[in-house]
């Protein structure tokens, strides 16, 4: 039955979900990060996103973002700069040394991911991108459990 096999291909995506995050624990916590902390700091690269949509792009509570955001901030990892779209909404932008971090961490990931993709063909990984992408886009549409 379809159920049966999407709720196991749920659990095992939670599953790597957990061994996902916990990997990126490890690679960053010499550069004194946390697998969310990582995530911010990478968003705010871009330079022209507001914490609300970093938290949408990263599929996040806003306010979780919110507070990571305000600690970078004090830790001065990240900056806020006025957004000429919106008053309020302040950009998230990466300070030197926020970036000073990141990339250690992504050299830390570069290596890792190799590592482990070298157990896999580009086309299982594709396919398996493809599969998740669409299980993601279906659940934005049907976001209430048995509709």
């Amino acid at each position: 039955m379809e159920g049966d096999a999407f709720s196991a291909f749920a659990i095992t995506a939670l599953r790597l979900a957990g061994h996902l995050t916990a990997a990126g624990d490890r690679l960053a916590k010499p550069a004194g990060q946390t697998s969310a902390r990582w995530q911010v700091l990478a968003a705010a690269r871009r330079g022209d996103l507001s914490v609300a949509q970093i938290a949408r792009a990263l599929g996040l509570a806003r306010q979780g973002v919110q507070r990571l955001a305000d600690v970078l901030a004090d830790e001065g990892l990240i900056a806020y700069a006025d957004n000429p779209q919106h008053q309020r909404a302040k950009l998230v932008r990466l300070t030197a040394e926020g970036a000073a971090r990141l990339g250690v961490i992504e050299v830390a990931q570069a290596g890792w991911a190799n590592k482990l993709g070298a157990a896999f063909t580009s086309a299982e990984l594709d396919a398996a991108r493809t599969v998740m992408a669409r299980v993601m886009e279906v659940m934005e549409v049907d976001e209430i459990p048995g509709n």
